[in-house]
């Protein structure tokens, strides 16, 4: 029996470090941020990518709005917080990312009193359609 230990352990530990090994040195290997099962996103024949920036200064905010189709944000540098009509402010900081949810109103804040706020903005819609609609 402890022969039988013995090599089932060898085996777990073969199973583990083969992935390891078979990294090949000085190969890029992507980092995953964020993961997230979304509804709304277009399912027309073709769709349009925009891949946008944006910089807020210290205490600007974005204008109360809507999206279409679900936006991804990632924050290259300070905090970004977002406050969505019926739900909880949401802050991310620089090296995360979120989606801003369609049909929802919010606006968005840079927060700091000094330091700047810089995202990088995906958007996957029908070709087209405006990136976000302003609310009057």
């Amino acid at each position: 029996m402890h022969k039988s230990m013995s090599f089932s352990l060898a085996l777990v530990l073969m199973a583990v470090s083969l992935p390891l090994m078979a990294q090949e040195p000085g190969v890029a290997k992507p980092n995953l941020l964020l993961k997230e099962t979304l509804q709304g996103m277009p399912v027309s024949k073709t769709q349009e990518v925009q891949v946008l920036t944006a910089t807020l200064k210290p205490g600007d905010k974005t204008p109360f709005h809507t999206h279409r189709f679900p936006v991804t944000v990632y924050i290259l540098e300070g905090a970004f917080t977002l406050e969505m009509e019926g739900r909880a402010p949401v802050t991310v900081k620089a090296g995360q990312a979120m989606v801003e949810p369609p049909h929802v109103k919010m606006t968005g804040y840079n927060r700091s009193n000094t330091e700047p706020l810089r995202v990088l903005i995906f958007y996957v819609s029908d070709p087209g359609t405006p990136f976000l609609d302003p609310i009057q």
